[in-house]
This record gives C-alpha cells, sequence and structure tokens, in this order.
C-alpha cells in the first residue's frame, strides 16, 4: 500500500477519533515490522493535548479489539498481517455497486455489482484489493461473507401460476424467488415477511419461504408493521414475556420503602407531552434557607423490577429502546411496566432512583446524593400547562414551576458558554384519522417548558457520569455506560463552511470552544432567514453520531466531558444498565467487566439507530400519502439535497422529494460535491442547495416513500 507522508496529517489539535484512528493505523501501516505503545504514538503524531493522548489509548483498545492490530505484550501493538485483504461493511449504492467501509483505511473501496457476490446492504465482509485504480479509487472484490446484517426480509408478493417473488423494500438489490409450497398462506399484492433458504452460487435471486404474512399492503396497519419488520424491530410481545410482566405487583411493600430515602412529603410533578402514557422522570422542589433550594430529579427504578438474568431482561435487551413511529409506540418494556408500575403517574407512591441536588440561586450544585427513594407525585402537567404557567404566572404549583424554570435558564446559559452546541430542530407531527390517514402536518418546536426538563435531565446524567468517572486518588475509573460523541470532522467542517461562506456567514475552527461557540452564534443569525434550514441541516450533518460506549471520549455536542443516559430506563435499555452500575458502586462494588459492557453498548448503539431509521420511514410514508392526492399541483420549496442521481427539495410543509436527473433535461448536469451543487457542462447554470425553487408533484410511490418532483417555473402571482 501507498506510503502516505505525514505531511498530509491532520493537525493533531484537530483530531476526532474518526482522522485519529486514520492516522495511528498510518503509523501501523508504514511501519509494519515495528510495535507501538501509547505514548511512542502521541510522539509520533505530535499529541500533546492530554485529552487526544487520552483518546489514543480508546483507538488502541477498539482496533485491537477489531483484530485490527495486535497486543504483541503489554501495551505495545503491532498491525496485523492480512496481506492484500480488509474486513468492512458494505454500502450498497443507487447505481448497482457497493462501497466497502472498513476502519482499517482510510477511504471506501469500490466493489462493482458482478463482484459483490451476493454481498447485501449492511454486511460484513472480507474484500482482496486490486491494484490501485485512476482517480486513486481503491477496488476490491468480495471474497467472504464474514457476517449477514440481515436473513430476513419485508415486501410485496407478486403471483404467477407456479412461483411467486417477494420484491423487498429498501436497499436490496434482488427479489426473492418463493416456492409455491412455502408461501406460507400469502397472495399476491400482500406484505411479507421473508427469509432466505438457499442463494446457488450461480444464480442471480436468492430462494426464500414467506415465515410471516403481514397484511393488504397499503393498509396502515400493515405498512406500519412492515416498516418494523424492514428493521428487524419486533411486532409484538412473546407470550411469556407478557405473563412475567403480569405477575409483577403494583403494591410496594413496607420493608421496600424502609430500605429508601422517603421524598413523598415534597412537592413532586411530572411534565410530559400529552399523549404521553409512560412517565419515566419526575422533578421534586423545595426551598431550603434562604436562596437556597433542594431539586430532586426522580427517575422510575425500572432495574428494582427488571433483573439481570430473566425473561424480562433479556427482551429489554433485546429491543435496547422503544421505537416511536408516527402513529404509535413500540414499546422496550411491556405495558404493565412500562404505563404502570413503573411509569410515575401522579398520586401513587413510586419507587425511583434519584439525583437530589442542592443549588443556589445561580443555579450552582452545592452537594447532590444519588439513591433510591420513594416519591409521590402530586400533578402531571402537559408540556402546554407548564407553558402556560411559565408564560403567565399562574396556575397549579406556579411557584415552584417558575423556580425551577429560573434555575433552568441559569443552567441554560452556562451550558452554552461552556461550548454546548444550540440545535432547535423542528419535530414533524401529523394529524391522522382512525384509519391512520393523515390530514395534515404541523411542527412541535422546542419551548420553556421542555426546555426546562431538558436542563434538569441534562444536569443528572452528567453528574451521575461525573461521580463514576473521575479518577479519584490516582485509582483507575470504573467501567460506567457513556454517552459520547466525537468532535467534527474537519473535512466536513471545511466544506461547511466553504458553502457558508456564499451567504456571507462562517465559523472559527481553531478549536473544540470556537466551534461551538462561532456554531451558536451561526444559528442565532440564520434564525428567520431563507437559508435557515439548509445552514441547520448541513451543520448537522458535519457533526458526528452519539453512540455509547465505555471508554469515554465525552460528548461534544453538550461540551461535557462526561455524560451517560440516567433518565429513561422506561424507554432505553443504557439508563438500565447505568442505574445497575450505579447501585453496584454505591454499595461499594467492584468494577464491572469492561467487554461485557462494551458489547452491550454496541448493541445499543445499533437499535438506537435502526429505531431512529424505521422513525424516519414512518414519517416518510405519511409524507408521501399526504400528498399522493396533490400530483400536477405546484408547490415552492428549498433546495435540500443533492447527489450524482438528482436534486431532492423540501417543500414548506417538511416534506421532500427528488427532481430526478434525467428531468434536468436542458444540459448535461456535473455535481460539484465540495460546493454542494450541479453545474451544467454548457450552460453553466448552477442548482445550488439552499436555492429556492417552485416544483410540480408528479409521481407519489408510497411502496418506495418516494416523491417524484420537476422543476417549473414560479407561477404568476395575479
Amino acid at each position: 500500500m501507498k506510503k502516505r507522508n505525514k505531511k498530509n496529517r491532520p493537525k493533531s489539535s484537530t483530531f476526532n477519533k474518526k482522522n485519529l484512528k486514520n492516522a495511528i493505523l498510518t503509523v501501523f501501516y508504514d511501519n509494519p515490522q515495528k510495535s507501538f505503545n501509547y505514548k511512542q504514538l502521541a510522539s509520533e503524531l505530535g499529541v500533546k493535548d492530554p485529552e487526544i493522548r487520552r483518546l489514543v489509548s480508546v483507538v488502541l483498545d477498539e482496533l485491537s479489539e477489531d483484530q485490527t492490530i495486535e497486543q504483541v505484550f503489554r501495551g505495545k501493538y503491532k498491525v496485523t498481517s492480512r496481506g492484500g485483504q480488509i474486513c468492512g461493511r458494505v454500502e450498497l449504492q443507487p447505481q448497482g455497486f457497493g462501497l466497502v467501509v472498513s476502519d482499517e483505511i482510510d477511504q471506501p473501496v469500490l466493489v462493482s455489482q458482478r463482484n459483490l457476490n451476493h454481498a447485501m446492504e449492511g454486511d460484513k465482509v472480507r474484500v482482496t484489493m486490486y491494484a490501485r485504480r485512476k482517480k486513486h479509487q481503491l477496488e476490491g472484490e468480495v471474497t467472504e461473507i464474514i457476517e449477514r446484517a440481515k436473513t430476513t426480509f419485508v415486501g410485496t408478493i407478486e403471483r404467477s401460476r407456479n412461483f411467486a417473488f417477494l420484491i423487498p423494500v429498501g436497499k436490496v438489490g434482488f427479489d426473492l424467488f418463493i416456492p409455491n409450497d412455502k408461501l406460507n398462506g400469502a397472495v399476491g399484492g400482500q406484505k411479507a415477511v421473508a427469509r432466505i433458504t438457499e442463494w446457488p452460487t450461480r444464480a442471480k435471486n436468492p430462494f426464500g419461504e414467506v415465515i410471516e404474512v403481514l397484511g393488504n399492503a397499503g393498509e396502515n396497519d400493515t405498512e406500519m408493521h412492515a416498516i418494523l419488520a424492514e428493521f428487524d424491530l419486533p411486532l409484538r410481545f412473546p407470550e411469556n414475556v407478557l405473563k412475567a410482566a403480569e405477575r409483577i405487583p403494583l403494591d410496594i411493600p413496607d420493608e421496600e420503602i424502609e430500605k429508601r430515602r422517603d421524598m413523598r412529603d415534597v412537592t413532586t410533578f411530572t411534565i410530559d407531552p400529552a399523549d404521553a402514557k409512560d412517565f419515566d422522570d419526575a422533578l421534586s422542589v423545595r426551598q431550603l434557607k434562604e436562596g437556597l433550594w433542594e431539586v430532586g430529579v426522580h427517575i422510575a427504578d425500572v432495574s428494582h423490577y427488571v433483573k439481570p438474568n430473566t425473561i424480562l431482561d433479556d427482551e429489554a435487551y433485546s429491543r435496547a429502546t422503544s421505537v416511536y413511529l408516527v402513529d404509535r409506540v413500540v414499546p422496550m418494556l411491556p405495558e404493565k411496566l412500562s404505563n404502570g408500575v413503573c411509569s410515575l403517574r401522579p398520586n401513587e407512591d413510586k419507587l425511583c432512583f434519584s439525583a437530589v441536588f442542592k443549588m443556589n440561586e445561580d443555579g450552582e450544585v452545592l452537594k447532590e446524593w444519588f439513591g433510591r427513594t420513594v416519591i409521590h407525585s402530586n400533578r402531571r402537567f402537559t408540556y402546554e400547562e407548564a407553558q402556560e404557567i411559565i408564560e403567565t404566572g399562574e396556575g397549579d404549583l406556579k411557584e415552584e414551576i417558575l423556580q425551577l424554570n429560573t434555575l433552568a435558564v441559569k443552567l441554560r446559559s452556562k451550558r452554552f458558554k461552556e461550548g454546548s452546541l444550540a440545535f432547535d430542530r423542528i419535530e414533524v407531527k401529523f394529524e391522522i384519522d382512525e384509519k391512520g390517514k393523515p390530514l395534515s402536518v404541523f411542527f412541535k418546536e422546542s419551548k420553556d417548558s421542555n426546555k426546562l426538563i431538558e436542563e434538569f435531565m441534562l444536569l443528572a446524567n452528567k453528574r451521575v457520569a461525573e461521580s463514576i468517572g473521575k479518577e479519584k486518588g490516582g485509582k483507575q475509573a470504573r467501567t460506567f455506560v457513556y454517552r459520547i460523541h466525537d468532535k467534527p470532522d474537519p473535512e466536513k467542517l471545511e466544506n461547511f463552511n466553504h458553502f457558508i461562506k456564499k451567504f456571507g456567514y462562517g465559523i472559527q475552527t481553531t478549536s473544540a470552544k470556537t466551534i461551538s461557540t462561532s456554531m451558536n452564534e451561526l444559528m442565532e443569525t440564520v434564525k428567520g432567514k431563507s437559508e435557515q434550514n439548509v445552514v441547520e441541516t448541513l451543520a448537522i450533518r458535519s457533526m458526528a453520531k452519539a453512540e455509547y460506549s465505555t471508554r469515554n471520549i465525552g460528548h461534544y455536542g453538550l461540551g461535557f466531558q462526561y455524560y451517560s443516559h440516567f433518565t429513561s430506563p422506561i424507554r432505553r435499555y443504557p439508563d438500565v444498565m447505568v442505574h445497575r452500575l450505579l447501585e453496584r458502586y454505591l454499595d461499594g462494588g467492584r468494577s464491572a467487566n469492561a467487554q461485557k459492557f462494551e458489547d452491550y453498548c454496541k448493541h445499543s448503539s445499533e437499535m438506537e439507530s435502526r429505531a431512529a431509521n424505521a422513525e424516519r420511514s414512518s414519517i416518510k410514508y405519511k409524507q408521501v400519502e399526504f400528498m399522493k392526492d396533490k400530483i400536477g399541483q405546484t408547490f415552492p420549496g428549498v433546495i435540500s439535497g443533492i447527489t450524482d442521481w438528482g436534486l431532492y427539495v423540501e417543500l414548506e410543509n417538511k416534506c421532500e422529494g427528488m427532481v430526478p436527473m434525467r428531468e434536468l433535461d436542458d444540459d448535461f448536469y456535473m455535481f460539484d460535491e465540495k460546493n454542494y451543487c450541479l453545474v451544467g457542462n454548457h450552460s453553466k447554470r448552477t442548482y445550488q442547495l439552499g436555492e429556492s425553487v417552485w416544483v410540480e408533484i408528479m409521481r407519489a410511490n408510497l411502496e418506495k416513500k418516494q416523491l417524484d418532483f420537476k422543476l417549473v417555473k414560479k407561477p404568476d402571482v395575479e
């Protein structure tokens, strides 16, 4: 492999985990016979910042776990010899070829359709690399499928006399051949789930069998179940799990109350969406002496009811998260727990794991306590009710809510000053009739009542993580579950900065602090401007994705060195893990097995990603369904995405569709990736990200969840 020059490496001050990993691999690949410890690597890369030196250790752990490098003796590593092969994940492209993305090299490997050898989207594969081709593009061939990302597929049945096909949804690239005796009662036009039974080497299509019939295509329940099945998410709870949940009593024994801090006499309430049924967090507040306040963040004590190595725990771990589709919630826990036993309903005694803070008027924490409690919620507020109290100063528990809001405003202000990013994203919601048909689209924005809850949840998550993660007295930090967020990719930030200069903006990229400060200033400046949405969208795309890990690298987006998820154990399994570990350490227990919990974290991150994709897919389906009776109508929009195959345009109602490249027939257009635009080969006409356009709705394909547009001239206004 071609040696890479030190001059091409990023400056050490700009390292995030991804490009630090690439830089470390470069050192190993340039010196395949040498071994290095973390100090030698830091020196080789010119890393002096203590935070980035710690990140070197995290990266070495991950590369060793992936077997990209091997530990030759304690603390010293060398690259694992692989010849001309790499392992990675397949990302199928619309044109049919695949890109294999691997931590072992710093660019994806292109694999033509014929050389994928039945590899599918998300599969972990081994690739044998070819000699480097033109334009520095690495190419190769899949020689082994190490791990299938999917073994079951959801799609629509198409029947002929002697056989049928399942036409899968999503990025699959083939149909499943289904013999008639393997249809399991499915008929043409129905949605079904099938699994591959055989795929002969030379066959274009795999053979399969139907394992579940979902119902008639186009029916709301069928389509929502199909989305869950597409992302391998559960449709229902097994009977034995429901029975186990039903056996849990609602009553709290006196002996359990005696073990806990009794906070039932402190004013306590919940603030949640109007349609919420699971209340997993409550706030309590009482005045101490003048100028001091006790604020309790009380979280449903799920781990008291869901014990390790039980069927309830196995099911919760498998799901790892609740899934929020447009018209329903698929909970992590059975309803008896999520909406009953664990839910902090008003006027009921409930078991909690709490973080209790002694605070002054400036929102500074003077003292903190973590432990198990029993509480009694006095009132259940909706966000709208709490907002009205904040705005008018009148209503139930007005003194408590106004005081908490005052503290939350100070916490928020301090958080932004210390480097937290301020991204206020608009949530798309639908008004839906009893059959699931979308009647209208509306937007939910975060108001003061939402921010009040958010600040105290952030405070609890941060302080819990600090209490365990900070090394004390030279002792090594104990194993814990962190919510981590890497620094932005410098190249993406540079491209983003280059783009926003067209609008007269810019951000400072000299350090993590200057990036966040100038990014917040930018977000404030673009509010209400026509380019607001595209600038916000691109800013978010330049950021890394948050995930779970036992290897703490901090949370860049929040500006926190230590951060965890403690506050939502009804709907997130990592919070259950945090509760268990916190209890273990409060009771003086030894550090837990790091590798076991790291595996749990990876699973939780993967399930969170699937759930988010399913949610987006359900929104997309409803958007297409909402627009399907508007074919032929014209609407104003903004170019929200640009690719080799067309322009994406977002309408004012947030519905997004594509103008296929074939519809741009007045010229041959080239995609300028760096400048986020298409440029006409002859006319030099450009279509720029963020540009306002008018489009006509041409097609609404519910099966593909896709709207097709064509560009039109702005209509004359009479």
